[in-house]
């Protein structure tokens, strides 16, 4: 659509060409060039980002993911490309305080039109198991902190993504007004079916006999805070932290305690720590996805396949009726 189209900062056009990458109209995974379509160009930072620009854009955007699937997103690290990209974008849409290099290459860049879900809906600390704000270090070494100790997880509760949607939804109608009619319906359409999604979470996990689930990873307080489940993560917001062993018998007392007959674990990180617990603790595992990306492994095809195979697990794994 080409609505804003600004030069490319000599500095990124001069690391395109050392690495040899010639002709800056990057391509997306779809293979249009992001900057050189006939539509409203947004590049999101990852899964939840570009649902959200798909269902609400619909025919009238080209969307492209910097968080390719199967990615970890809290890792990314972008490529020239990929910052060429986004600088040739009419729209960028992120969440601030999940991947620090999106959130640096988005506000260095001169895209026209900058959405920050994070502004979106209201976020909130969700404390790590030592009770400490978010900021871990993985087995490499490496810290992980997000944007002032927020948990930026929101997408998990529909509630919160609906609030995120309609941020959206009106970024898009005030960038690209001659389609603003079409933006409104798609994100009244998309709303609805969070709601009913959320509906189906507050009808389904009633009458279970047990409120607390333990996850590998704590991605899943803002679920847990709407329908008034208790997470228990063995490692924090971080993905790739590695528990103590003082929290993994504290883990095994509370299943035992609560009741608990299930360890969760994600498609996109290693399952292993999980089914340790697991068997020490004579636990079953499972997969809660936290729908960070899509791939073959995942049980269903987009978020609301993904988020209906969420609640499935945490019916068996609660027990509820």
């Amino acid at each position: 659509m080409n609505v804003r189209r600004l030069p490319i900062p000599t500095a990124v056009v001069a690391a395109a060409a050392a690495l040899g990458l010639g002709a800056l109209s990057a391509c997306s995974s779809g293979g249009a060039a992001a900057g050189d379509t006939d539509k409203f160009d947004v590049v999101a930072s990852f899964y939840p980002m570009a649902f959200l620009a798909e269902q609400i854009g619909g025919e009238h955007v080209h969307v492209t993911s910097l968080t390719q699937p199967g990615q970890e997103p809290h890792d990314l690290e972008l490529s020239t490309q990929q910052i060429v990209r986004l600088q040739e974008s009419d729209a960028a849409l992120h969440l601030k305080g999940l991947q620090p290099s999106v959130d640096e290459a988005i506000a260095q860049s001169e895209v026209g039109t900058k959405i920050d879900a994070a502004t979106l809906t209201s976020l909130e600390d969700h404390e790590d198991e030592h009770g400490h704000e978010d900021g871990h270090e993985d087995e490499h070494g490496h810290e992980h902190e997000h944007e002032g100790g927020k948990d930026p997880h929101v997408w998990l509760d529909p509630v919160k993504y609906a609030e995120v949607a309609e941020g959206v939804g009106k970024a898009f109608e005030k960038a690209d007004p001659d389609h603003a009619a079409d933006y409104r319906k798609n994100t009244e359409a998309l709303v609805g079916k969070l709601h009913d999604l959320d509906a189906a979470f507050e009808t389904g996990l009633k009458n279970r006999k047990t409120d607390v689930f333990i996850t590998t990873h704590s991605a899943f307080g803002y679920l847990a805070e709407r329908y008034g489940l208790i997470e228990e993560a063995i490692s924090g917001l971080s993905p790739e932290s590695e528990p103590s062993g003082a929290r993994v018998k504290e883990l095994t007392r509370t299943a035992e305690a609560d009741g608990v007959t299930t360890v969760f674990y994600e498609t996109l990180v290693s399952d292993r720590t999980a089914k340790t617990l697991a068997d020490d603790a004579g636990l079953k595992t499972d997969v809660l996805d936290p729908i960070e990306g899509i791939t073959d492994g995942s049980r269903g095809d987009d978020y609301f396949q993904v988020m209906e195979s969420n609640l499935k697990s945490l019916q068996t794994a609660l027990g509820a009726k």
